[in-house]
């Protein structure tokens, strides 16, 4: 029986590395890209939830280490 030769390493690499390219050309032409506005609306959203969260996080560490400070006041 004769032996089948594989592809040099190179070659066949080379040639996944291109197909995985054309296929993510292929399928970046499928996405349906936000408009300008829809990007900023996002992004004001995720600004906003941003703060929201630094100052309940602010003000929780703040009532802690004042509730902390009577504590260790109280018993000092």
């Amino acid at each position: 029986m004769a032996e089948v030769k594989k592809e040099n390493w190179f070659k066949r690499t080379w040639g996944k590395v291109c197909k995985y390219f054309r296929e993510l050309k292929s399928e970046l032409k499928k996405v349906v890209w936000p408009t300008p506005q829809q990007v900023l609306k996002n992004a004001v959203i995720v600004a906003g939830c941003v703060v929201a969260v630094g100052v309940f996080i602010w003000l929780f560490d703040f009532v802690a280490q004042v509730g902390i400070d009577a504590l260790i006041g109280a018993f000092h």
